[in-house]
């Protein structure tokens, strides 16, 4: 990717398409007239010019954003219209699912497969959302205070920063966007600098709707340029963000500064967890599912395998036969099984990682290198990586990779395998293989994430709370309770006494 591509080099880029950003209704240029590349990661060339935003760009973005969510078309909506526009977004992503899954394929690199599900799959947010928008309600207080009624509302909390990563753009934009604008909030949405496209292409199908203008605003740039002055903006209410804990706890210490309500849903070091009991074969599959699917670029990635010992050389022989097979190629065929890496730098330091695992004495069973075939030598591929001989205290074992690499750690019994699963700084999730319906019930009370799957890995629902513990983040998303973190809460009190009484003491 370039850093900079002025006006006067787009004459030798006419052949990728140029994008706009989406602010107060317009399609505008950024402030300063640039543009950077946005590549394609299985080719490894670029095909599409981006605006580059600046802290013009944004000021911009959030003042019309406020400016919307103080209109008349916006606030004097109903929470019933609300829920209808939701729906009606649903319905048109929908149509226009297949197009935007091909556009986040040639930004991102992942399986159409897989992103033709998300993009048909994420709708149900906009409806779930949609139908909650009108049964969020205050109460009546039966106060302790003669002559009072006293009663509670939820109102919205303002201007909204969402900054998404590259990894799924779409689905993960939609965890943020329908509870905010169902809670009648507004919202000024960041993609990443590497994967801008497919929100853009979203704005299009959004104002299609009949949303007012301002309500959703699209500025695409860099972290420093367009990020940091984002969510520091004094017009901002809140920020949601997904991505690194680096970045996250930037974010968060920039926001305590003007007390900015925040969710943070941030990196994982998940343990797999495999019992002798377990399916085996249904437990290879989850394992590979959980490190491979997705080319292992999701905060969730079962990036440990924690294998009891008596079963360690079966088990790993199996995932090894099971992972050798995955087909590596275009992510558009429905042949494909793993795609290449979204961007130049994180193939990068996926291999660092794996140079750092070998020092560290661990043994790459497969993989460990990029790919030699030669129709993928133009695309950003690393093989399948299966490290054994692993320690917890490895970097491996306790830093975040996030890419096709996996961590075989040998265990003895159940506690040491809640020991081994709970040893890092990460919480966000973990999966457990068994057939033992007691330990499949006393262990998700004992491991400290926010989601346990077990006999299965990376399910998804509206419906399901999902965030993290520890240093994975704060705060939930998607659930019926979440739509109340884009609110606040507001006490009413009436007084229906005739007269006045004594001003000089408290009620």
């Amino acid at each position: 990717m370039n850093d900079r591509l002025s006006p006067q080099a787009l004459a030798s880029a006419g052949t990728l398409q140029k994008f706009k950003m989406f602010i107060g209704g317009e399609w505008v240029d950024s402030a300063s007239g640039e543009y950077f590349e946005t590549d394609n990661p299985y080719t490894g060339l670029p095909w599409g010019l981006i605006p580059r935003g600046n802290e013009e760009d944004v000021d911009l973005a959030v003042k019309a954003a406020h400016k919307a969510l103080h209109s008349r078309e916006w606030r004097g909506l109903t929470a019933s219209n609300r829920g209808a526009l939701l729906r009606a977004l649903g319905d048109a992503l929908g149509e226009h699912a297949p197009r935007l899954a091909e556009i986040e394929v040639r930004d991102n690199g992942k399986l159409y497969a897989e992103m033709s599900q998300q993009t048909e799959y994420l709708r149900q947010w906009y409806y779930y959302f949609g139908g909650l928008a009108d049964k969020i309600e205050g109460a009546v207080i039966p106060i302790d205070k003669p002559d009072n009624f006293t009663y509670t509302r939820y109102e919205p909390i303002g201007v909204v920063a969402a900054i998404i990563p590259w990894n799924s753009p779409l689905f993960l934009a939609a965890w943020k966007i329908a509870p905010a604008l169902a809670a009648g909030n507004t919202i000024v949405l960041k993609p990443s600098e590497f994967t801008s496209a497919s929100l853009l292409e979203f704005a299009k199908v959004f104002e299609t709707v009949g949303f007012p203008p301002g309500v959703l605003n699209v500025v695409t740039g860099f972290g420093a340029e367009v990020g940091a002055p984002l969510s520091v903006h004094p017009l901002v209410a809140k920020v949601a963000f997904t991505g690194s804990e680096a970045t996250g706890k930037r974010i968060y210490a920039s926001a305590a500064n003007s007390l900015k309500k925040v969710t943070l849903e941030l990196g994982g070091k998940s343990a797999n967890i495999v019992f002798k009991d377990a399916d085996v074969d249904n437990a290879v599959k989850g394992v590979i599912s959980g490190i491979f699917a997705a080319c292992g670029q999701t905060c969730v990635a079962g990036s440990r395998l924690v294998v009891q010992k008596s079963m360690h050389d079966e088990f790993v022989e199996k995932l090894v036969a099971l992972a050798k097979s995955a087909n590596l190629g275009d992510p558009m065929k429905p042949t494909t099984q793993l795609g290449p890496v979204t961007n130049r730098p994180q193939l990068a330091k996926i291999l660092d990682y794996i140079d750092i695992a070998k020092k560290e004495g661990a043994e790459a069973v497969i993989g460990g290198k990029r790919p030699v075939e030669e129709a993928l030598q133009n695309g950003w591929f690393v093989e399948p990586t299966i490290f054994a001989g692993v320690k917890n205290s490895m970097r491996i074992a306790q830093e975040e990779i996030f890419g096709p690499v996996l961590s075989v750690i040998p265990f003895e019994d159940e506690e040491e395998a809640i020991a081994i699963a709970n040893d890092t700084t990460f919480g966000l999730a973990a999966g457990l293989w068994t057939t033992d319906l007691r330990r499949a019930l006393r262990m998700p009370a004992r491991l400290e994430v926010g989601t346990v799957w077990v006999n299965t890995y990376r399910a998804m629902s509206y419906m399901a709370p999902f965030g993290g513990y520890k240093q994975s983040g704060l705060g939930k998303e998607s659930g019926q309770d979440m739509i109340k973190d884009y609110m606040q809460k507001k006490t009413v009190w009436m007084s229906t006494q005739e007269e006045v009484p004594n001003p000089f003491i408290i009620r």
